[in-house]
């Protein structure tokens, strides 16, 4: 008996502890979330890491051919007056270096893109992440004050059932509803820890877990970090748009420098069709026993040699290799294209809908149907009117809460996805060329 008692202690005292554990959440603003990603993400780490390689790739295309030693020694008969040599040899390449270091740089151009393609991508993917968080508390917060307030209604409908000395159908229909709405409310519960879970796998936190900065979402407070225009703006024509999209969105930058890497690698190839040229110099000499008069002479070689030249082996398959290469360039550069204005035409048809929707929630109905709302809780309490009218009433308008936070949701998500999908971090509405 012992025993079951301190094990039912410890359970609880360990439930106890991993629910304050687990609600021990530092909070932090969108910026500072931004940061932290960056700071842990590992594929960042790893792109940073081929932009350094790919930066010493051009130093090393650059690099001269190291000399080597060359001997020649006779012995016996023939070597009787041939001189013995010792020098250094040099291969010169011709028309190969400028290519390679051209097409390294090229290289490093399109690593350099690919590493800040993905640090945009991941501030896209923390800002949606911090979006959903804040959307999910916001919404519980509505269902929690729902549940508030038919607690207090089922107050007072106890207080009027002891007064009467009876149970009236009030009492049991807000019973219903309580319970009803305390399903909703743990729903809530669920989609926030949820999202909390998501946002933190997102900017990849490791020894401490995080909290958004912001709890609720709604047009006044807006989202710490977010410059989002108000639903009356009105975006510039569609065509502008995509014109500067398409200059500005890194995946077609990075498609197009793929187009300049290919042609790079055709020129390198090409040039290696072109002979190299061997040098050599060095100390020569004749000893005693080998020189005809019987004296020691000494001197010097210079010799030059034509090498690699490409009789048995022209690297045409080389060359055809990268001229398919630009080829298959050229066709994913255009399929980039045609898909990047179909992402930005959906981005912004889906964004003006968004306004449009949130404009139906506009200030006088939410303020409206706060009036009536109060109105009908008034009459509730001095018996006017019946509970089911109310609640009712209370449910109508808690949908229309829940409601208006979906719909500035969409709103604040389909203006990050319209951000992402003309690759820019701001967007002003006053100037174009800032997109």
């Amino acid at each position: 008996m012992i025993k079951k008692i301190l094990f039912v202690t410890f359970l609880i005292f360990f439930i106890n502890t991993s629910h304050c554990c687990a609600n021990n959440y530092e909070q932090i603003d969108l910026k500072t979330a931004i940061d932290i990603a960056n700071k842990n993400n590992l594929d960042i780490k790893a792109s940073k890491f081929n932009v350094d390689i790919a930066k010493n790739e051009i130093k090393i295309s650059n690099r001269l051919q190291n000399p080597s030693i060359v001997t020649t020694w006779n012995f016996g008969d023939a070597g009787k007056g041939n001189p013995n040599q010792i020098g250094l040899a040099e291969t010169i390449e011709l028309f190969k270096r400028a290519p390679r270091k051209r097409l390294a740089q090229t290289n490093y151009n399109l690593t350099q893109e690919n590493y800040e393609y993905q640090k945009f991508d991941l501030k896209m993917d923390v800002a949606e992440a911090y979006i959903k968080l804040v959307v999910a508390k916001s919404v519980l917060q509505k269902y929690e004050h729902q549940q508030k307030f038919l607690e207090e209604l089922l107050k007072i409908s106890n207080l009027n059932n002891k007064e009467k000395n009876r149970l009236d159908l009030d009492t049991i229909e807000a019973r219903i509803a309580l319970n009803q709405i305390i399903t909703e409310v743990n729903k809530a519960k669920t989609n926030a820890k949820t999202a909390r879970i998501s946002f933190n796998r997102v900017i990849n936190a490791q020894d401490t877990n995080y909290d958004s900065l912001d709890t609720n979402l709604s047009k006044e407070n807006g989202i710490t970090g977010i410059n989002i225009p108000e639903t009356s703006a009105k975006l510039p024509p569609f065509k502008s748009i995509e014109d500067s999209a398409i200059q500005n969105r890194y995946d077609i930058r990075i498609a197009k420098n793929q187009i300049e890497l290919a042609k790079k690698k055709l020129t390198v190839v090409v040039r290696q069709k072109v002979p190299d040229i061997e040098i050599a110099a060095g100390y020569g000499y004749q000893t005693i026993g080998l020189a005809d008069d019987n004296k020691h002479k000494s001197g010097a070689f210079l010799g030059a040699n034509l090498v690699n030249i490409p009789v048995l082996y022209s690297y045409r398959p080389e060359i055809k290799n990268a001229q398919m290469e630009i080829e298959k360039a050229n066709l994913e550069y255009i399929s980039t294209v045609n898909k990047a204005k179909k992402s930005v035409e959906i981005a912004y048809e889906d964004f003006i809908t968004a306004q449009l929707n949130l404009d139906s929630y506009n200030d006088k109905i939410l303020k409206d149907s706060e009036e009536l709302f109060a109105l009908f809780e008034q009459k509730y309490k001095v018996e006017n009117v019946d509970f089911a009218t109310l609640a009712a009433v209370e449910e109508s308008y808690q949908d229309l809460v829940v409601g208006y936070s979906e719909a500035l949701s969409d709103y604040y998500t389909s203006w990050i996805k319209f951000l992402r999908e003309i690759n820019s971090e701001d967007f002003s509405f006053d100037k174009k060329e800032n997109i």
